[in-house]
C-alpha cells in the first residue's frame, strides 16, 4: 500500500513537471516563421492607420525572420508566401515576385500566393497576368479571390 502511494505520488510530480515545461516552452518560445507572420500582421494595421514608415521597419523586420525560417525550413509555402508579401511592401517587387513562383511551384493553389502575386501584377501593370490568378482563385470560394477581384474591377 505504502509502495503504491510513492509511486503515485511519483507519477503525478513527473506528469505535472512535464505538463509544465511543455506549457511553458510552447507559451513562451515561438518559431522565426511566427515572428515573421506577427510582424506582418502589426505592419499591416499600421499601413491601413497611414503610418508607413512604421509598417515598412515591421516589414523589414519580417523578413529577419522570415528568411531565417526558409534557410531552417526551406520551401514552405506559407513562408515564401510572406517573404513575397513583404518584399512587395517594401517596394522590392522583383524578389517578391520569385518567392511568390517558388512558392505556387510547390503549392500551385495557394490563395494567399495567388492572390498577392495578383496584387503584384496589378501594381505592375500587368493586368492579364493578374487575371490569371484570378482564375486559378474562382473555385477556392475564398476571401482572396473576392480580394483579387475587386482589386481588378477597382483599378
Amino acid at each position: 500500500m505504502k509502495k503504491n502511494l510513492i509511486i503515485t505520488v511519483i507519477f503525478y510530480f513527473a506528469l505535472t513537471l512535464s505538463s509544465y515545461g511543455a506549457a511553458s516552452s510552447s507559451s513562451s518560445v515561438s518559431s522565426n516563421y511566427d515572428k515573421g507572420a506577427e510582424l506582418i500582421k502589426k505592419a499591416k494595421k499600421l499601413e491601413e492607420k497611414g503610418k508607413i514608415e512604421k509598417a515598412n521597419k515591421r516589414y523589414k523586420k519580417a523578413l529577419d525572420y522570415l528568411t531565417k525560417s526558409n534557410e531552417k525550413k526551406p520551401n514552405q509555402p506559407d513562408t515564401l508566401n510572406y517573404l513575397g508579401f513583404a518584399l512587395r511592401k517594401i517596394g522590392n517587387f522583383k524578389d517578391a515576385e520569385k518567392y511568390y513562383l517558388i512558392g505556387l511551384n510547390i503549392k500551385p493553389d495557394h490563395p494567399g500566393i495567388n492572390e498577392y502575386l495578383g496584387e503584384l501584377y496589378i501594381q505592375t501593370d500587368r493586368i492579364n497576368l493578374a487575371k490569371e490568378r484570378l482564375d486559378v482563385l474562382k473555385n477556392c470560394n475564398c476571401e482572396e479571390y473576392e480580394e483579387l477581384k475587386e482589386l481588378l474591377e477597382n483599378r
